[in-house]
């Protein structure tokens, strides 16, 4: 079946068109070109990829890592969805070992069942960090990585974990050339590595930090640190949490002026939609206040943004252009998964999967073909 969508601002990913007829056939783009408007075509006046969140903990009202079931994932893609949130990846944090392979287990059998969603795969967020760097993740999980221990969780996710976080100074070459050839992409995060460290993993093939500033060692004049090595890397991608509580909006806009194209957003979203206003996971606690969710030690549980908050927030106070700050949430996220021949553009033959959103970035819709 054939259907027509006009839109009058087009962000393809790679530039911006204006007043496109874009033709849909079996769920994918099949021609982009110019055209006029005609009243019985359907038509929308910002038309982007659809957003690809890359990081994300809870639905409205489910916590992936407490439950790491089948309806947690539909929550967590229902809810996203519904804030205009195209493509996740639901994000299991540092937990035993039988917790993150019921996670990848909940997964499989997800995309199996609804192999259409916008549930991409998995990312696993420790449990191999600095237990100095561990922010809100719970001491008695985090530890030291065992091959015996890799090998179970690279055979147990192949297909199905799509991104692991791990502090690289916590591991050896090998083990860390291990995670690598196993085609996951690794992220250095929850790490207090020194800048010889960080660059030392930068150099042997980690491209990617996770949620920068946060979790992580600071860049000083003397101690560059991990901030600092991502910061004189040109390739490492870095998504950033722009909430104004996870980092100071100056901050974000610092790293905008140096990482450029390869500064990306994430929502790490505790919960989407702020109903749950506590929560409690063993000795893991959560407290809603003020628009922050915190922990018993005060320390930050995790944000309370969609992607599309995020979006909105790089354009209006950090001054991205919108370009850019569309390109940040779509494909700047898939090239840094290697997935950018998948989504993230709107082009001939991708999917036809998009997020509209209105002139004043008040609302993001998924419209889905």
């Amino acid at each position: 079946m054939q259907e027509k969508l006009f839109a009058r601002k087009v962000y393809t990913g790679k530039e911006v068109l204006e007043d496109q007829l874009i033709t849909i056939e079996n769920g994918k783009i099949t021609t982009i070109e110019n055209s006029y408007y005609f009243p019985e075509i359907k038509s929308v006046n910002n038309l982007a990829a659809g957003l690809f969140d890359s990081h994300i903990n809870g639905g409205e009202k489910f916590y992936f890592t407490q439950k790491a079931d089948e309806e947690t994932i539909d929550d967590i893609y229902q809810a996203s969805f519904q804030t205009g949130t195209a493509y996740v990846l639901p994000t299991l944090i540092t937990s035993p070992q039988e917790n993150i392979l019921k996670g990848i287990e909940a997964i499989k059998n997800y995309q199996e069942k609804y192999p259409d969603s916008g549930v991409l795969g998995m990312h696993l967020e420790g449990p191999f960090l600095n237990p100095i760097k561990r922010g809100a993740h719970l001491t008695e999980y985090v530890r030291k990585p065992t091959n015996a221990e890799l090998e179970e969780i690279i055979r147990y996710g192949k297909g199905i974990i799509s991104l692991i976080t791990i502090a690289p100074e916590m591991f050896t070459a090998d083990q860390i050339q291990m995670l690598l050839e196993s085609g996951i992409t690794v992220s250095a995060g929850h790490s207090n590595a020194t800048y010889e460290e960080a660059t030392k993993a930068f150099s042997q093939g980690i491209h990617l930090v996770t949620h920068l500033y946060n979790a992580m060692s600071a860049f000083g004049h003397r101690q560059p640190g991990l901030v600092g090595a991502t910061f004189d890397t040109q390739f490492v991608y870095a998504p950033i949490i722009i909430d104004g509580v996870h980092c100071d909006f100056a901050s974000a806009r610092i790293a905008y002026k140096i990482k450029k194209d390869k500064l990306f957003l994430i929502s790490d979203a505790l919960f989407l939609g702020e109903k749950m206003t506590e929560f409690k996971w063993g000795e893991f606690d959560a407290y809603l206040k003020d628009g922050r969710y915190t922990n018993s030690d005060g320390n930050l549980a995790g944000a309370t943004i969609s992607l599309g908050d995020a979006v909105r927030n790089a354009v209006q106070i950090i001054d991205i252009p919108l370009q850019e700050a569309i390109e940040m949430a779509t494909i700047r996220p898939a090239k840094a998964l290697g997935i950018s021949d998948k989504i993230g553009q709107i082009a001939v033959g991708f999917p036809a999967v998009f997020t509209t959103f209105d002139d004043d970035l008040g609302t993001f819709q998924v419209l889905k073909y």
